[in-house]
């Protein structure tokens, strides 16, 4: 007893040794792209903000208002560029140590589902910066009253810039999610498509709450959660089906 107690003792603690070894290697590997994105930040704020400046009037600029924005300001966002950067390293950590406790089949599911939702993390930051902000800072420029000088602060444009990454990256992983649920057993395919409706309600409720009050940014959101989820439908019903036991044929 007391034998058998000392080994699962010893095991907890190799798990916790591993546990902290993998933490401090995902954490390094995002200081070591913080600080090599350091001596870049202003440029890299300078490319972030170009959607907005693209689309103020003549003769305005952005403003800072608090005195220490000029500097902490392109340092956060330096440190959120490497957070998003080192992700899949931080992903690779987190898969290592969870690996060894999974079944082959589940490694190989879970394998293509990592690189999907990385892939589709970074796509939706990338729709968000070439189509979405854009098209809102355009809407916003064009219905400012006359008389008024549109000036942001750098820092609230950074707060509001990084809700739509965050928000357009989270929500282009609804085919993930969904796939997820199917292979956990939750929710079924047909339950899934009969849930299509509800989906649509929940897409545009959604944009109606993260995105600006403008219809084109809210269907800029919306439209593509519908098609994502129904992608997500479509992967979710061919991976059930092959995994499926398949019946040997009658004989004849």
């Amino acid at each position: 007893m007391g034998s058998a107690e000392s080994d699962t003792e010893q095991s907890l603690i190799g798990h916790l040794v591993e546990l902290r070894a993998r933490l401090l290697r995902a954490v390094l590997a995002v200081l070591a792209v913080f600080l090599a994105l350091l001596p870049f930040a202003n440029r890299i704020y300078t490319l972030l903000a170009e959607p907005l400046r693209a689309k103020l009037p003549a003769g305005t600029q952005m403003v800072a208002i608090d005195v220490a924005s000029p500097f902490l300001t392109p340092i956060k966002l330096a440190l959120f560029v490497a957070l998003i950067l080192a992700m899949p390293v931080v992903l690779y950590q987190l898969w290592a140590f969870v690996a060894p406790g999974l079944y082959r089949h589940e490694q190989k599911l879970a394998r293509p589902l990592l690189a999907s939702a990385v892939l589709l993390f970074y796509t939706g930051c990338a729709f968000a910066y070439f189509l979405v902000l854009p098209t809102v800072f355009g809407f916003l420029t064009g219905i400012t009253p006359e008389g008024v000088a549109m000036m942001t602060d750098i820092s609230r444009y950074l707060d509001f810039v990084l809700v739509l990454f965050l928000a357009f990256g989270f929500s282009f992983e609804v085919p993930v999610a969904v796939v997820i649920l199917a292979l956990l057993g939750w929710v079924s395919v047909e339950q899934l498509r009969a849930a299509r409706s509800y989906v649509i309600v929940g897409a545009f409720v959604v944009a109606a709450v993260i995105t600006p009050p403008d219809v084109v940014s809210q269907l800029l959101l919306a439209i593509p959660m519908c098609l994502l989820y129904e992608i997500g439908v479509l992967v979710a019903r061919s991976i059930v089906r092959r995994s499926e036991p398949q019946t040997p044929a009658d004989p004849e």
